[in-house]
């Protein structure tokens, strides 16, 4: 005890400990309660193993009580260290390797995909923006609301790709469909989007029908590495995807995108990437609570592992952009609404899977959004839109002699 009473005082936000007998370890002013009903997860809080804390949480042995915010800054406070947990050592990097290469094949990626995303379609809605954007918001401007955003986040991607009329335009992993009808809708693209979730296909599919866009826009349940390579794609996007690829599969990933593109045409990625070079995962228990609850195979690599792929494919990067802490904003925006809303999202998750996987899943998420966003503030992680062509080898004929594709060299037709 007086190892976790030496660790609270230290703390930037006031705490409060309730131990399983019953008793109270508190500082004055205390806006975050930790009450444990186990004596094995308090003695995890000793060895400042968060992870298992959170475990604990999301399997009612840990009760908190208080606003995520604060939570976020009590859990960097008990950190002993940069998460960030690099692994060096050959024998280290074939273990990983092979465990990814154990964790993508086409079934396994399908399962974990449905594993995430189907959880419940009438969940995501309470605490995504109308259009069911699952992913890194574009704030242009500061006052931009979370829906605002996510429509600028669109339409810079569109724009960096520069779709025209007719483009036949791939989306990796389109979600709920916002990217793939924000495409057709306000840049006449032929439309083709593919997932690994029967919910989400279903979803989209409606929305096709229901805007009158079944003639050039569809949605199909596709595993990417099956596509057809006949018909290339003027432009592909891909967002949010490759981080469920694996770093086995990278290499496969990156090939298909080639093979899928016309030449001169344009490809646009958008993940989360790793804040540190070489790392298996966050530390301190962080990245096997994510992989137990949230994303099982999910793999972050560093933004130059993903450049590198891009180039050993043969695709040419001409544009990278950094959208880091507008992650990490997108992210509180999500969990302020997951609290705002958390009796609602209990009912909803009761009436698809009962009351007690309703309860370990609201708790996994309560916690994933709110230490998402606190990862991507501290820089732990990173969010990276790559832009590539695939060069045509035409020296001569482009505007700018040599630019061998569609893409100008010049940023100023992205922000006009």
């Amino acid at each position: 005890m007086p190892k976790i009473e030496s660790q609270l005082s230290d703390l930037p936000v006031p705490v409060t400990l309730q131990l399983p007998d019953g008793r109270k370890v508190s500082r004055p002013g205390s806006r975050i309660t930790l009450a444990f009903s186990d004596w094995s997860a308090l003695a995890k809080l000793g060895a400042r193993q968060l992870g298992a804390i959170g475990e604990a949480y999301v399997e009612g042995k840990v009760q908190i009580q208080g606003a995520m915010r604060d939570l976020v800054d009590v859990t960097v406070g008990l950190l002993p260290r940069d998460p960030a947990e690099i692994t060096h050592g050959w024998w280290s990097r074939l273990q990983r390797q092979a465990r990814s290469r154990g964790s993508h094949s086409l079934g396994k990626d399908a399962e974990q995909i449905e594993f995430h995303y189907d959880v419940s379609d009438d969940f995501y809605a309470l605490w995504l923006d109308p259009r069911r954007v699952y992913s890194c918001a574009y704030f242009r401007d500061a006052g931009m609301t979370l829906a605002q955003a996510q429509e600028a986040k669109l339409d810079h991607i569109c724009r960096k790709l520069m779709l025209q009329p007719g483009d036949r335009f791939l989306d990796i992993g389109s979600g709920w469909g916002a990217l793939l009808l924000w495409a057709a809708e306000h840049y006449g693209v032929d439309a083709t989007g593919i997932t690994l979730s029967k919910n989400q296909q279903a979803y989209v599919t409606r929305l096709i029908e229901e805007k009158g866009l079944s003639g050039r826009v569809r949605v199909e349940l596709r595993d990417y590495r099956l596509l057809e390579e006949d018909k290339p794609f003027d432009k592909i996007a891909s967002v949010g995807m490759f981080e469920h690829v694996g770093s086995a599969n990278m290499s496969t990933y990156f090939r298909k995108i080639h093979a899928l593109l016309k030449p001169g045409g344009l490809a646009l990625n958008h993940g989360i990437t790793s804040g540190q070079l070489d790392y298996a995962q966050l530390g301190s228990g962080l990245g096997d609570f994510i992989e137990k609850y949230i994303f099982p195979g999910g793999e972050l690599l560093h933004v130059t592992r993903i450049l590198r792929e891009t180039s050993a494919a043969g695709l040419e990067m001409v544009d990278t952009e950094n959208l880091r802490p507008h992650y990490a904003r997108t992210l509180w925006h999500w969990s302020d609404a997951l609290e705002a809303r958390f009796d609602e999202a209990r009912e909803v998750l009761v009436r698809t899977g009962g009351a007690e996987k309703a309860e370990r899943v609201l708790r996994a998420y309560r916690l994933y959004l709110a230490g998402s966003a606190m990862s991507f503030e501290q820089g732990w992680i990173a969010l990276h839109q790559m832009l590539s062509t695939k060069p045509d080898g035409k020296v001569k004929e482009r505007p700018l002699r040599g630019a061998q594709s569609v893409y100008p060299f010049v940023r100023d037709y992205i922000y006009k």
